[in-house]
């Protein structure tokens, strides 16, 4: 058990260096920002780690892949919410969906920009930009900015770590894995406590 994080960090690793890596980065990143709960970064990051010299092409992918799937989003939120409203009202997401639809009344634009970096899922607010009809180009400005900034943010980072990060992540994943899952339990427990 206590090397359950270095095994799936390992596998992982073995993952992101394989042959057809880049189309299912690219096929997650469409994914996530539609419908699926799993985000790029889990590929994105240890791709860019394991290849540091194709880090930024990694971002690319992910970035306009992410994009084409905010614009799919979009499109369910604009002619197809009917069909997806009753599933939305009864899954964990509708809280989000609520604080996008708010987020969009303030700001606007500024809320998908900053959907990017926000910790409520990417596909709520493309979603919602559907539902409330919010202009296509700026939608899609707003999202190459704010995806396209988390995810260079991501290679980057991984890019200037390179071999020495991929050595030390490997010697501590399993430390830092129960860490952040002790944190997480914790954090859920005072959540709900104060709820």
């Amino acid at each position: 058990m206590r090397t359950l994080f270095s095994g799936l960090y390992l596998r992982v690793m073995q993952w992101s260096r394989h042959p057809k890596a880049v189309w299912f980065l690219g096929g997650l990143s469409f994914a996530e920002s539609s419908f699926f709960p799993i985000p790029p970064d889990v590929m994105l990051a240890p791709m860019s780690l394991a290849q540091p010299a194709r880090a930024l092409w990694y971002a690319w992918v992910t970035t306009i892949m992410s994009v084409l799937g905010g614009v799919f989003g979009y499109l369910i939120g604009l002619w197809a919410f009917d069909a997806i409203s009753g599933w939305l009202q009864t899954s964990h997401y509708w809280g989000s969906f609520q604080t996008a639809q708010a987020w969009f009344g303030t700001w606007g634009f500024w809320a998908v920009l900053i959907a990017g970096f926000s910790p409520i899922p990417y596909k709520v607010f493309t979603i919602a930009a559907g539902v409330a009809g919010m202009p296509l180009l700026p939608f899609v400005l707003a999202s190459v900015v704010g995806r396209g900034g988390r995810f260079f943010l991501v290679a980057l980072l991984m890019k200037w770590g390179g071999a020495r990060m991929e050595a030390v992540l490997e010697q501590w994943v399993d430390r830092l894995g129960w860490a952040l899952l002790v944190l997480l339990v914790l954090g859920l427990g005072l959540w709900k406590a104060l709820a």
